[in-house]
């Protein structure tokens, strides 16, 4: 806020109590109230006036969908974790391990094979680098 800092404010009110004094303090923080309150009618009837006369809709609609709430990612994750939580997912196997799970696989088949392993997704790793793991069911 225009480089003023805690201390900066503190040290203009002590300056403007011992300035204009305490009895007179109370007035001018009123008047101050009052020529902030006319000053924020004032632009938001200018900002009423410019839509009216223009035709454009106000800037805080566009706004809305910048909103950086709704990239939320406790929101993210709870969602495609509820996505991916289905059980029975089918797994892609490659041909060589389904050799030593499967003996009787067919040794000349060259795609991947995929068989239907009951298990589901797990996050882990910390919140700001999660990995999601396939835990099978045994």
């Amino acid at each position: 806020m225009f480089g003023l800092t805690i201390e900066k404010l503190f040290v203009v009110a002590l300056l403007a109590t011992v300035i204009i004094g305490p009895r007179r303090l109370p007035d001018y923080a009123s008047r101050l109230a009052t020529l902030v309150r006319h000053l924020t009618a004032r632009a938001s009837d200018a900002a009423r006036r410019v839509e009216r006369e223009t035709g454009v809709a106000a800037l805080r609609d566009d706004w809305a969908e910048l909103d950086p709430r709704q990239y939320d990612p406790r929101r993210i994750i709870r969602e495609a974790w509820a996505a991916s939580s289905t059980a029975g997912a089918v797994v892609p196997i490659p041909d060589d391990d389904v050799a030593s799970v499967d003996a009787d696989a067919d040794a000349d088949a060259d795609a991947d094979v995929e068989r239907e392993i009951a298990g589901e997704w797990v996050t882990v790793g910390s919140s700001g680098h999660p990995r999601r793991v396939w835990v099978p069911t045994e």
